[in-house]
């Protein structure tokens, strides 16, 4: 399968999220975003869907892109939150995520695929997970045979120098003190999962690619539960968050500095593209065919 991602198509994309997406600010712009989002996944020919949830007597939407499975019930998502906090355009945070989502199921679109694919757009993350917990519990409730979750939080931020790499503690002796590679980070019900998508993200050329696996849910080092694939942790599904590692090393988070400016367009490209080859993996299609 053609992993060219289009840069152009990825900055566009970013120019049009980035602003205040927040219930406390900005309102409208949070719901111009879903409105953007659905308008894109349906312009690459796949089913989306709204899917509600209430939150203080009010209802929001995640939107929602799925792609049908051939040869088996099983499904693997791809989540990305597109709020922001209050006072933040929200770049890396998570605008980055939500734009490499999109550009992920523009090149899914053109592939016939084993498993159904559903690509998450949630709302409200920044309170707490709202819309991605809500959507993991009426899976639950289904019955859904869920392979495999990946949370794709804050992708676009790098800095080479020395030193630029934070670390939670005890972790540091492990890892580059410079903030140039991907994070995958997974529990241990989600070795397979982890080690499946870091493999064929280490085949995308120049992307460093590190990765932490962490016992029961994350509680040991809490700042790893911080995004989306945590409902699906909790509910006992396997579940990843693919990261630049967020406050460890962007000084940007939750400020109004968090800017398109301060983003590294090619490694984000370059995270796209291994996300892509990633879900390929997951499903084993190695004799894919392509429209």
């Amino acid at each position: 399968m053609n992993f060219s991602v289009d840069r152009e198509r990825l900055s566009r994309n970013l120019q049009t999220i980035i602003g205040e997406r927040s219930p406390f600010g900005n309102r409208r712009h949070l719901a111009t975003v879903g409105n953007f989002i659905e308008a894109e996944f349906e312009s690459y020919g796949i089913a989306v869907e709204r899917d509600f949830f209430s939150w203080r007597g009010e209802i929001f939407p995640n939107v929602i892109a799925r792609f049908p499975g051939s040869a088996s019930d099983r499904c693997i998502i791809v989540g990305a939150h597109f709020d922001s906090v209050i006072d933040t355009p929200g770049a890396d945070d998570n605008a980055s995520g939500v734009a490499v989502l999109l550009e992920t199921a523009r090149l899914l679109s053109h592939a016939h695929l084993n498993s159904q694919v559903l690509m998450c757009a949630f709302n409200l993350e920044e309170l707490n997970m709202i819309g991605s917990t809500a959507f993991a519990s009426k899976l639950k409730a289904a019955g859904a045979n869920v392979e495999g979750m990946i949370s794709l939080e804050m992708i676009g931020y790098t800095d080479l120098r020395p030193g630029s790499q934070k670390l939670p503690v005890g972790l540091s002796r492990f890892y580059p003190d410079r903030g140039d590679f991907i994070g995958i980070i997974g529990n241990w019900k989600s070795k397979s999962l982890l080690q499946k998508l870091s493999s064929a993200m280490r085949e995308v050329p120049d992307l460093p690619v590190e990765t932490l696996s962490v016992p029961g849910n994350g509680w040991v080092i809490p700042a790893v539960r911080l995004s989306d694939h945590a409902p699906f942790w909790d509910l006992g599904y396997p579940a990843v968050m693919v990261t630049d590692t967020s406050f460890y090393r962007n000084p940007h988070y939750h400020a109004p500095t968090d800017t398109i400016e301060t983003l590294n367009i090619e490694f984000m490209a370059k995270v796209c593209e291994g996300v892509g080859r990633g879900l390929m993996a997951l499903q084993a299609l190695h004799g894919i065919e392509t429209k």
